[in-house]
């Protein structure tokens, strides 16, 4: 990983919320409202644009632990800014606070932790998955 990125570096993104990031399992819309399942994806995507300008040509970021705590319902057509704060940076591991805002405040906060590893690497670890 190329150096540069530091504890306390942000990165934001923003995102209005739609139908298809409502609350629904199997295509079933249990709740008009965004859902936990978009909220962890959002999280995991702003952690992944603050590592990608780190990262050298033979490495890729990999998710390795998410944990996070949805405390409002957001409605469709509303716009959530989501940062994430690096809180640990070593080598091949970041680690990033998330905290998810609307116009009434926070909807959700959370971690991800993500692991630097060379492609090869990646590959191997794949082909070495059985079904």
């Amino acid at each position: 990983m190329k150096s540069g990125l530091e504890v306390g570096d942000t990165m934001l993104i923003k995102v209005r919320v739609t139908r298809e990031m409502f609350a629904q399992f199997e295509g079933n819309i249990v709740h008009p409202v965004y859902s936990t399942v978009s909220m962890v994806y959002h999280m995991e995507w702003v952690s992944r644009q603050m590592i990608l300008p780190y990262l050298e040509e033979d490495e890729e970021g990999m998710g390795a632990a998410v944990s996070m705590e949805h405390i409002a319902p957001c409605i469709e057509g509303s716009i959530i800014e989501i940062k994430a704060t690096a809180e640990e940076v070593s080598n091949n591991k970041v680690l990033t606070k998330v905290e998810t805002k609307n116009s009434t405040g926070l909807i959700g906060t959370g971690k991800v932790k993500q692991v630097i590893l060379k492609k090869e690497k990646i590959s191997r670890l794949i082909s070495s998955t059985t079904v």
